[in-house]
Order: structure tokens, then sequence, then C-alpha cells
């Protein structure tokens, strides 16, 4: 029995594996090539140049990745930029009130201080908009059962709870 030698090719590089990748970027056309592992967060951060969304714990625990994907608030670190072609993505770049100030349930979030270093600010914001949009006038459970998957160091979620009750009560002062 003979053995045939076996001759490695050339080496693959990233580039040899890249895969092009088309979304909608907070209304704007975008087109990336990207390795198939590539996570949706990395894409935003380091091909995109926003970085308003923040990378914080990498596996999905703690919020601060937090973008809209085609209506729903998700963890861009668990999700590949290959999935997410084709769709609808918003981050907090994006979110602005018509005269480009803060929007009510940003001004909210000031007012009562429930926003303190900033770190998890995009994702909170990015997670009570849809929160907002879907109900309108979420409780005390809802509010926090929605709060769940963003960690905040800061405020004890207190001062958000309230920001969120004033505004969806309409008792927020604009």
């Amino acid at each position: 029995m003979t053995q045939t030698e076996i001759r490695p090719g050339p080496p693959t590089t990233a580039a040899d594996l890249a895969v092009p990748v088309e979304l909608t970027v907070n209304g704007q056309p975008a087109r990336v090539e990207v390795e198939p592992r590539a996570l949706l967060v990395d894409v935003l951060r380091d091909r995109l140049g926003l970085t308003g969304t923040k990378v914080g714990c990498d596996t999905g625990q703690c919020g601060a990745c937090v973008v809209s994907l085609d209506g729903r608030s998700v963890k861009s670190c668990g999700v590949l930029a290959v999935a997410a072609g084709g769709s609808e993505v918003r981050t907090i770049e994006s979110v602005a009130s018509p005269d480009g100030g803060l929007t009510p349930l940003q001004e909210e979030l000031w007012k009562t201080h429930a926003t303190q270093c900033g770190f998890c600010t995009a994702g909170l914001v990015m997670s009570l908009e849809e929160l907002v949009s879907r109900t309108s006038q979420p409780d005390e459970a809802e509010v926090r059962a929605w709060l769940d998957g963003t960690l905040c160091r800061c405020t004890g979620y207190l001062s958000v709870l309230r920001a969120v009750q004033a505004l969806t009560a309409g008792t927020a002062e604009h």
C-alpha cells in the first residue's frame, strides 16, 4: 500500500471567507464584506463607524449593545451579521427628535437622572423605545421585566422606572 502525499493548498485568509451582507442601517443602505463569524455589533462599530452601540460583556448579558433589528430590540453581540442581511437596523445614532434634540424618552431619562455614567444608555434607550411603542402605559412590573436584560451599575433602575412612568402617564414636562 502506498501513501498519497497530501499537500496543503494556499492558506485561507479572512478575505477568502468574506461574504457580502446588505443591510439598511439608520435608513441608509449599507453593503459590507464580512467573515461569516462576524457579529453585528462589530460590523456596526468597526466597519460602519457607529460607535454608539457599546460592547460590554460580549456574552449577551449586559444589554449595552441593543439595537433595533426589523423593529425588535436585540443584543447585537449575539447576532451574526450575515443573519441580519436584508434587515433594517436602527442604532442609537438614529434616535433624535425631529429638531435633532432629545426624544421625549431621552428627556425623561435625563430629568430623572436615570443615566449616569452613560455606558448602558444607548442599549437602554433602544430597548425602552420598543417598550413604549408597544405598550402605551406599562405598569411597574412590565417596565421591570423589560429592563431585565440591561445591566446598569449606577442607577438601581428606580429612576429609569420613574422616567418611563412619567412619559407614558403623560405627566412628563416637555
